[in-house]
């Protein structure tokens, strides 16, 4: 995908109009203040392709605006919470984190303990863009509203995905997944909670049998959640004779379930990454006639974001950085199946002809045959309750 290489402050003010003269020179000043400025983002480093991609920013960054990213490498955000939090203890005004790549109970901790610097978030030219109305969680993390304390930089959302000659019709319910399971006994399986992938694949059988799911944002008490677990325990009752091993083993990872798909020995895949079946497909692990599916009334999603801790030395080229990565160059590029294949937050349906071009608008084989919105992921409180649930009842084989 070729990219433009206009100036990236005038793509930002010419494609996010700014409210007011005077907020638009407060942008100004901004990225006047951030030219020079060396900003040292913290971010996962456990992909090369991520890896690649913000060594990419980095060069545009320094390019047009004389910014340096400095990519902290990490393997656990919640080591850069400690740290934050060990600095403001200690009254460091000059930190050594200016961004960082979170979401989660991350984020809620950084907030609770007012260890963040904002709201900036909907200041940045770019956040006009942000498909704030179709991708609800780009103002909600783990059911805890952002308040412009962290800019959203992609999306995540669960997924199947199969061959879709032996698959068919794939299904658009978890009461169609069910009836699929039922006429390809052995062929589906989730992984064993509390695995990310199978505490997800929980969350979508609550979502989907819960009396009420306006729950979800709240806390819940064990007394709470029965009723919920009462629900999703039957669908799980009727669904695991079906199942690979009958449902009294299930794999350890996603990555395994991938395999045996690849392998014929299982119909359906899961991901949380809606871009991934079509990422298996270019690198010929599945069939060109893969395809992908969600849930019509909707799946699981979250975002995932950038935010500036309190005491950040370099808060205007954090600023700008976080803006630069909500461009349509920047978000167009990391949606490139070949670059990094993260999806979107922008509303790319909205942009300019000239950006909205920037985006893949052809499906490929493994893409998504039927977008559903994102249901947010439950408040943090209700994933113990799942997981406790699903091992007292199924989890002892």
């Amino acid at each position: 995908m070729k990219l433009s290489r206009r100036s990236f402050l005038a793509a930002t003010l010419a494609s996010a109009a700014p409210p007011s003269r005077a907020w638009a020179s407060d942008w100004a000043t901004i990225a006047a203040e951030a030219k020079g400025q060396t900003v040292y983002f913290n971010a996962w480093a456990g992909s090369e392709t991520i890896n690649a991609y913000i060594a990419w920013a980095g060069e545009e960054l320094s390019r047009l605006h004389g910014v340096t990213l400095n990519h902290v490498k990490i393997t656990d955000t919640a080591e850069v919470v400690k740290r934050v939090r060990d600095e403001v203890s200690a009254g460091k005004q000059s930190g050594s984190v200016d961004l960082v790549w979170i979401n989660g109970e991350n984020f809620r901790t950084m907030k609770d303990e007012k260890l963040l610097f904002g709201p900036f978030a909907e200041s940045l030219p770019n956040f006009a863009l942000v498909d704030v109305d179709g991708k609800p969680t780009t103002r909600v993390d783990f059911a805890e509203p952002t308040d412009g304390f962290e800019s959203p930089w992609g999306m995540a959302q669960f997924t199947f995905f199969g061959d879709g000659a032996k698959v068919g019709e794939p299904p658009a319910s978890m009461m169609e997944f069910l009836a699929l399971a039922k006429h390809n006994p052995g062929g589906l399986t989730y992984t064993a909670p509390p695995d990310f992938y199978g505490t997800t694949f929980l969350k979508q059988v609550l979502a989907e049998t819960a009396p009420d799911t306006s729950a979800f944002a709240k806390p819940i008490t064990a007394e709470g959640f029965a009723p919920f677990a009462a629900a999703m325990n039957a669908f799980l009752d009727e669904l695991h004779p079906h199942l690979w091993r009958e449902g009294k083993q299930l794999p350890p990872s996603e990555a395994q379930i991938t395999q045996m798909v690849a392998d014929g020995e299982l119909l359906v895949g899961l991901t949380f990454n809606p871009n991934e079946p079509a990422n298996l497909v270019m690198a010929g692990t599945m069939p060109q006639t893969t395809i992908a599916w969600q849930h019509a009334k909707g799946m699981i999603g979250n975002t995932h974001f950038v935010a500036i801790p309190v005491n950040a030395q370099a808060k205007a080229a954090a600023q700008l950085t976080a803006n630069f990565l909500l461009s349509p160059e920047a978000q167009a590029r990391k949606a490139d199946l070949k670059v990094w294949g993260d999806p979107t937050v922008l509303a790319v349906s909205k942009l300019p002809a000239g950006e909205a071009a920037l985006f893949s608008s052809g499906k490929v084989p493994g893409s998504v045959i039927r977008p559903a919105p994102a249901v947010p992921e439950p408040h943090a409180s209700w994933v113990p309750l799942i997981e406790a649930n699903w091992l007292s009842r199924y989890g002892k084989g």
